[in-house]
């Protein structure tokens, strides 16, 4: 009579597999959060867009909207991905140091697309607000993507 044995190599990989209830968790947690900055992003994108602080020269749909809608709807929701794709993956310090390195590239990349004529602030604003507000936003995002995990 032959008996099978199992291999250590494919308990080894059985065993680092999260079962299905954690990984839809995890995806919800993913969802929850990409709608959230999203929803958020395109709320202080009309604030800020009503006080006149800041425009969107070129943007999809003019005539209806005041805010680029193609940036809160498509590029907001995928930066947020990548974003908690790699900040899930560092140590704890590093996620600071990694938030303020996106913060300064974003300000950097207005700074650009000012440039283009695709983004235009008024007169008095400045840079270093950019920056906060990157550094803050980034921030909250992360904080809720822990809260909806830990649920």
């Amino acid at each position: 009579m032959n008996t099978a044995k199992h291999s250590k190599k494919w308990n080894l990989q059985l065993s680092q597999r999260k079962p299905f209830s954690a990984r839809s968790k995890h995806f919800s947690a993913y969802i929850s959060t990409i709608l959230f900055a999203s929803w958020l992003g395109t709320y202080l994108d009309l604030y800020f867009v009503g006080k006149q602080w800041y425009s969107f020269p070129v943007r999809p749909y003019s005539n209806i909207f005041t805010i680029n809608i193609a940036f809160t709807l498509l590029g907001l929701p995928i930066l947020t991905t990548f974003f908690l794709y790699f900040i899930e993956k560092m140590k704890t310090w590093k996620k600071g140091v990694f938030i303020v390195t996106i913060s300064l590239i974003m300000m950097l990349s207005e700074k650009q697309s000012e440039a283009i004529g695709w983004f235009v602030h008024n007169d008095q604003w400045k840079h270093s607000y950019s920056f906060f507000g990157y550094v803050l936003f980034m921030t909250i995002i992360w904080k809720f993507y822990r809260w909806m995990s830990s649920m």
